[in-house]
């Protein structure tokens, strides 16, 4: 059944379509949209109007918004220009989670080049998810740069007056995948800097919008070997290597998880998740918190303090971290044990992953006593 709001915001859509004017541009509905709605998100105003996010934003091209350069890895070499601005609030999301870190990236040395052999274009190869610099520390992402497509620089008023800056980065079908958000004043000269060299020499809002590809059906679980997948869960060395096993047997990550090993996953209530959040914060136990959409995944780790309830999402509200859930759309919870590390994953109804969570530990060391008995007291579906 569809959700009130967006039936809402759908028709809302419609009548500003073809209310006063039958030739309103994109730019004319979205400012009546806004007005009617001023609270509304980009990514739903996008959806009533039947557009992009990237579309919606390059409605501001020549005034608040400059579109950048989006070929030859410029999205990854962005970012990697992005180092140099100091300290930034990161903002990651997917349709039902939103994660955003402020912070410091930390820098790490850029691999020496070799002779130019098979080791080097292995090296070339991996490289190009690497943007240096964002591996641990404050700012920590995984990247998947091939699924970047589009991207701009945002210069408006801020909703605390202020001017924001931002960097913003869009998929190829236009959604929003990435932002990055200018938090000293300081590096404001390197921004400008950034943005002049990486413009695009065409301003205007033409872009070869795809549509969103349609997932795969999902393998049959008849069609699995249940029992090599399970062997393959029980000789894990290492929870990384959960992602390339279910690759190899071809199924989806929440299917792989019904077929687990006996005892290995247990199901627990999507409204978990609130207790979770809660627990962690009143037991100030360290967590690990990842929140992607396939061309980024941000990871917070550390305690959180302030939780709560608002606007139809459940949220954690610190000064350097905020974590947005929409957890009316969860659908599925589990707690996970793979190669003796305990996690717990919240999927929607749609079976993709939103969020999952990992207690905070040291390398070689087992894992904090309160994470474990906090994911055990988790109420089951």
């Amino acid at each position: 059944m569809m959700n009130p709001q967006r039936r809402l915001l759908l028709a809302l859509a419609g009548t500003l379509a073809i209310g006063s004017t039958q030739a309103a541009t994109l730019a004319e509905r979205w400012t009546a949209l806004r007005k009617e709605q001023p609270t509304l998100q980009a990514r739903d105003a996008a959806r009533a109007l039947g557009t992009s996010e990237a579309e919606l934003l390059a409605t501001n091209l020549g005034s608040t918004v400059t579109r950048l350069r989006d070929t030859d890895h410029a999205p990854r070499e962005i970012m990697r220009r992005a180092l140099d601005l100091g300290r930034v609030m990161a903002l990651t999301r997917n349709e039902h989670a939103v994660i955003e870190t402020t912070g410091i990236a930390s820098r790490i040395a850029q691999a020496k080049q070799g002779d130019g052999g098979a080791q080097d274009a292995e090296r070339a190869a991996r490289e190009l998810n690497i943007a240096g610099g964002y591996l641990g520390g404050p700012i920590d992402l995984r990247f998947q740069f091939p699924r970047w497509k589009y991207a701009f620089a945002v210069v408006q008023p801020g909703r605390d007056g202020a001017t924001s800056r931002s960097l913003q980065f869009f998929d190829a079908s236009g959604g929003a995948i990435h932002k990055v958000y200018l938090k000293d004043d300081a590096a404001i000269p390197v921004f400008d800097k950034l943005v002049a060299e990486f413009r695009h020499p065409r301003q205007d809002e033409r872009m070869a919008i795809a549509p969103a590809a349609p997932k795969p059906a999902p393998k049959p679980d008849s069609a699995v070997d249940v029992k090599e997948f399970q062997l393959a869960w029980q000789e894990m060395g290492d929870v990384h290597q959960f992602n390339r096993i279910v690759s190899e047997f071809g199924m989806t990550r929440e299917q792989a998880l019904r077929l687990a090993p006996a005892g290995a996953v247990r199901r627990v209530a999507p409204q978990a998740v609130r207790q979770l959040l809660e627990q962690a914060a009143r037991q100030q136990v360290a967590i690990m918190a990842f929140v992607g959409n396939g061309a980024v995944t941000q990871i917070y780790s550390g305690r959180i303090g302030k939780v709560a309830a608002g606007g139809g999402w459940f949220n954690v509200l610190d000064p350097d971290f905020n974590l947005h859930l929409r957890d009316s759309a969860l659908r599925s919870g589990y707690v996970l044990q793979r190669a003796g590390v305990t996690s717990v994953e919240f999927f929607d109804e749609g079976g993709d992953l939103v969020v999952s969570f990992f207690g905070v530990r040291e390398r070689g060391k087992p894992q904090p006593q309160g994470w474990t008995e906090l994911a055990a007291a988790l109420p089951g579906a």
